[in-house]
């Protein structure tokens, strides 16, 4: 039906007979000639109707924004003074001759043809409508390009693309599995897969060495900006490898990445950082680097002073005491500050301390704060000697448990960051290595994988993990990206004697090993090689990419934060009949 491409008509085409197709992205009528910018995937072109062509002019005159359209005309250089520079067919336009109206379309429930606020359930509702808009296309092409770039770089290092199942078994986060009803086997149930894991590592113990799968999978958990129930991720394996051997295939991987689609060059090598490292000077395992603010330790300084609000954490082996100095800080209000005390509290940060610094050099009476008379001039001067603090400066304290003070100031650090301008531009990766094996988990009385139960201990005797599992550490290293972790992986456990005894101190004992993994237990004891991998997650790489602010942006049909599709209203009820076929009886909510 057509010759070119809207965005492709240029001056070389200049004088040549071409035949278009696409959407009425505008329609401006001037003096008896309609100029309509005609668009298709590949960018606009401008059609002039003049009323000499009778027909056409006729036809012009009835079409109206999103109208689909064939045309057919002749191309010619602008009038000199009517170019459009911000077009790439802006130098030329296109006479119809001929036009066809393909199909009419009733008034867009909000303007296409302006890049203007629209409300995000009207955007997910009439998503096909969305996804017309040009930023929106953008994304989704960007997303196919980086699963194109991806692919390619794989092919070319002998990894095999291979399928996983999507029907499996319920995994031991359970309560987050999308379940599955089985008509032919009456009250048993498959599982949406939360991550092909234990497949690719059977497809290791079947000799394919080097395998990957852009895949597809499910998790029923509450939702942010960056989750959905349904998500994307480059999954991937490989055999006979160290971190080392994953770390550096994976860096060039995503150097190529960027190079290919982003024309960015990323450093080589990446920066790597210890767990321990990060969460003691940023608060989390996912620090955005291009925010120069840190976290200062303060625990030791603070056990002998008789401010309890301090020295309890201080003398508690599981609290913390920090400081955040915040350069220029002292311009804040009151307000300002009560805004990010409130802020804090999201985080279970019971309050945020604070000591204004407005001359230095005066000592005590040089700094502003309800706090200064539970603190001696030496504590004082400790602070401002670990943090820095300048005139000018403002200095947050946390006080709690450990994690209570990591969790409130390093969010506080990012909110700093961006409220004052303070996010230095590009692009920042970090590998965070050396994680705990495990955590414990005091309202479960039990050990938990900071991972996952199949990640590598550091030591190799079993008797030594045993023996001390809160001292281990693991073979697992996370890729950062300004701030978000878009690939996690490890080596994983190849032996089965290992991987009972970390099943083991997680709290499945042998007899629910067998029940839920005993056909991995099983694949290991058949000559399983040494093996790792790691999996991206695709939606938020693409975000990050495209700059977007949320996954949704990215996703073609997503769900809302509520997990609701608003296109085709799912989830919804279903007939009692289907419900009888299946041996299932519903129990109503209260």
């Amino acid at each position: 039906m057509r010759t070119h491409y809207c965005g492709h008509v240029d001056e070389s085409l200049a004088g040549r007979e071409v035949s278009l197709c696409g959407w009425v992205h505008r329609r401006r009528d001037h003096g008896g000639v309609i100029f309509v910018d005609l668009r298709d995937r590949e960018g606009l072109v401008q059609v002039v109707f003049d009323p000499a062509a009778e027909e056409s002019f006729s036809l012009a005159e009835r079409v109206r924004s999103e109208y689909v359209l064939r045309v057919k005309g002749r191309v010619r250089h602008r009038p000199a003074g009517t170019e459009n520079p911000d077009l790439a067919t802006g130098k030329v336009e296109v006479v119809g001759e001929a036009l066809e109206i393909l199909n009419p379309s009733d008034p867009p429930p909000f303007p296409l043809d302006e890049e203007q606020e629209v409300g995000e359930d009207v955007r997910l509702r009439y998503r096909y409508l969305d996804l017309r808009r040009p930023h929106m296309f953008q994304r989704i092409r960007l997303r196919a390009e980086v699963c194109r770039a991806l692919r390619h770089f794989l092919d070319e290092r002998g990894f095999m693309e291979i399928e996983t199942p999507i029907l499996t078994k319920s995994t031991p986060e359970g309560a987050r599995d999308y379940l599955v009803p089985s008509r032919t086997h009456p009250g048993q149930f498959y599982a949406l897969p939360q991550s092909p894991q234990l497949f690719k590592q059977l497809l290791m113990v079947s000799g394919m060495e080097r395998y990957y799968q852009i895949v597809r999978c499910f998790r029923d958990e509450d939702l942010r900006a960056d989750r959905q129930p349904e998500f994307t991720q480059l999954d991937l394996e490989m055999s006979f490898v160290e971190d080392e051997d994953v770390i550096r295939l994976m860096e060039e991987m995503i150097r190529h990445l960027f190079g290919r689609v982003l024309d960015v060059e990323l450093p080589d090598p990446f920066p790597r950082m210890r767990h321990a490292e990060a969460i003691s000077r940023f608060g989390v395992d996912r620090p955005d680097l291009r925010i120069a603010l840190e976290l200062t330790e303060l625990t030791d300084l603070m056990k002998a002073v008789d401010f309890k609000v301090f020295a309890g954490p201080a003398r508690d082996p599981h609290g913390r005491v920090a400081a955040l100095c915040l350069p220029g800080g002292g311009s804040l209000t009151r307000k300002e500050i009560d805004d990010y005390t409130r802020f804090v509290g999201i985080y279970g940060a019971k309050g945020l301390a604070y000591i204004k610094v407005n001359q230095r050099a005066a000592g005590r009476e040089g700094l502003q704060s309800p706090i200064l008379k539970f603190l001696s001039d030496e504590v004082i001067a400790g602070i401002l000697d670990r943090t820095g603090a300048g005139d000018g400066d403002l200095v947050f304290f946390g006080a709690d448990k450990a994690a209570v003070v990591n969790e409130s100031l390093g969010a506080l650090r990012v909110k700093l960051g961006h409220d004052r301008g303070l996010v230095a531009p590009g692009w920042r990766p970090v590998w965070i290595v050396d994680f705990p094996m495990f955590e414990w988990d005091e309202a479960a009385g039990r050990w938990t994988a900071l991972h996952h139960p199949f990640t590598r201990p550091r030591v190799e005797d079993v008797e030594a993990l045993e023996r001390a599992p809160g001292e281990c550490t693991s073979q697992a290293y996370d890729l950062v990206l300004n701030g978000s972790e878009i690939g996690g992986g490890s080596i994983r456990i190849h032996r089965a004697e290992m991987q009972a005894a970390v099943l083991r101190l997680l709290g499945i004992g042998d007899e629910e090993a067998q029940a839920k993994f005993g056909f991995l237990l099983r694949a290991l004891r058949y000559g399983c090689p040494p093996h790792g991998g790691i999996a991206f997650g695709l939606d938020r790489l693409v975000m990050l990419m495209s700059g977007a602010d949320s996954i949704r942006e990215v996703i073609p049909f997503p769900k809302t934060q509520t997990a609701n599709c608003l296109l085709t209203e799912a989830p919804s009820p279903v007939s009692e009949a289907q419900l009888r076929e299946l041996g299932i009886r519903l129990r109503r909510p209260q």
